[in-house]
């Protein structure tokens, strides 16, 4: 769980993330675009295409009406559309005299009332005596009108020719039409989405592939970026490859050269503690520990010299469990005086290094509580809580212990605060040292049972 929401922080930092998250605001942002453009340019061409159809309506009432002698308006317009004889359909059409010569009044059958005009001050005729206005209609529909005056005799007697149109039923057509641009350009956007996200999880996938592959170097189960790769990701990979070799011949490098000194070494301070013995007397001896002394020192050193090499190694992993177990049977026999207790996790966890060091802290720890434990030691692997690279190891046991002003003398190198017990001194400083080459935490704490709680916190492999 902690692991899934660690992944979610880092997720917004993805460069996946990222490309999808940039490619769907701007497929987003273009759909909205074109959307308002569509529907701008439809509402247009709908508008001009009404107008068109409302003024082919008016020059056509005009050329159906004329007038008697008698100054009667006569007529029986039909102007092609039903609209026109459906009652209150919102599609009208009437004439009305313009001068005091003219009387009478001619209207659509659909045209139940009159519709009442905004006065010439109002909307005023425009140079060919036409104008247009919206006004409601008998139903409260909104109706736009076309309005001219015409002449229709020698004895200048005139009309006024209105024709209307159901300007609401022309809003729900674009109403309609959008909604219906929005469901295909909604779906078609969601395609767009799903088929960009895949092609470019798809064009990313050479990156994960370098990243499992380095995820295998680092624990240990390949040694360098193998398969092939696309053209701008295989120099990285090339790059990658040669760091990686590069660090393994220092690595080398390092352990030879360790192993040199530790042989050029070996010998002269061999023949100085045998040449310290065969002289006896208090200078032979005085020359024999001296010696032996520098010998201990000297392997201690190298130990740190080649932990040190191999820290940022990414090659190294150990399985903690087995090598746990092993040791503790071990430690087991050679102290039966002493019950051991051991609690391992379910799963499996590893540390990010060699197993001779983690071995060589175990020993010790180990080999310390065995030494001072009245009856009981245990010992204890798990996950850090709260981390997902780190583990730590406690062992407890039912001892002296020591007291917390001097834990941190007892990590010196050489110091013993018991006399009386065999050892170096060098066991708990050698422990320090390994954790601390490695990164880690030592703690050394009054246990529970009674003794010394040595608590150790190193880096692990997810």
């Amino acid at each position: 769980m902690k692991t899934r929401l660690s992944r979610l922080r880092l997720w917004p930092r993805s460069l996946t993330f990222r490309v999808i998250a940039f490619s769907t605001v701007w497929a987003i942002l273009t759909l909205v675009v074109i959307f308002t453009l569509i529907t701008t340019l439809y509402r247009q061409a709908s508008e001009r295409g009404f107008d068109s159809l409302l003024s082919a309506h008016l020059f056509n009432l005009i050329g159906s009406v004329g007038i008697s002698d008698n100054g009667a308006l006569t007529g029986a317009p039909d102007l092609g559309d039903l609209r026109f004889s459906e009652p209150n359909s919102g599609w009208y059409w009437s004439v009305e005299p313009a001068s005091e010569d003219v009387h009478g009044e001619l209207h659509s059958s659909s045209m139940t009332t009159s519709i009442l005009s905004p006065s010439v001050a109002e909307v005023p005729f425009n140079a060919n005596f036409q104008r247009s206005y919206s006004t409601e209609g008998i139903k409260g529909e909104q109706v736009e009108v076309f309005e001219s005056e015409f002449v229709l005799d020698a004895k200048n007697r005139a009309a006024r020719f209105r024709v209307m149109g159901n300007h609401s039923e022309l809003e729900q057509e674009i109403a309609s039409f959008q909604r219906r641009l929005l469901t295909y350009l909604s779906l078609f956007g969601v395609g767009m989405i799903a088929i960009n996200a895949i092609a470019i999880l798809l064009g990313l996938q050479p990156l994960r592939r370098v990243r499992n592959a380095l995820a295998m170097v680092r624990e240990g189960t390949a040694h360098r970026l193998d398969g092939s790769f696309p053209a701008e990701i295989e120099p990285l990979a090339n790059e990658t490859n040669a760091l990686i070799e590069n660090n393994r011949r220092i690595v080398e490098r390092s352990r030879t050269q360790v192993g040199n000194l530790a042989h050029s070494l070996k010998t002269p301070l061999a023949v100085l503690i045998n040449e310290g013995r065969a002289l006896g007397g208090a200078k032979g001896q005085l020359i024999a520990e001296q010696a032996a002394s520098m010998q201990k020192q000297v392997d201690h050193y190298l130990q740190r010299a080649r932990v040190a090499a191999q820290r940022d190694s990414v090659v190294f992993r150990t399985p903690v469990s087995p090598l746990v177990e092993r040791m503790a049977r071990v430690l087991q026999k050679l102290n039966p005086q002493a019950k051991l207790s051991l609690s391992l996790p379910p799963g499996e966890i590893v540390f990010a290094g060699e197993r001779e060091d983690l071995e060589e802290l175990l020993g010790n720890l180990l080999e310390n509580a065995m030494k001072w434990a009245k009856s009981a030691v245990a010992v204890s692997v798990a996950v850090v809580p709260g981390s997902i690279n780190q583990f730590e190891i406690v062992i407890e046991d039912d001892g002296p212990g020591i007291p917390e002003e001097k834990a941190r003398e007892a990590l010196k190198r050489g110091r013993r605060l018991d006399e009386t017990k065999p050892g170096t001194g060098l066991g708990l400083a050698i422990v320090a040292d390994l954790v601390n080459e490695y990164g880690g935490v030592l703690a050394l704490e009054r246990s529970g049972m009674g003794g010394l709680r040595a608590v150790v916190r190193l880096r692990s492999l997810q």
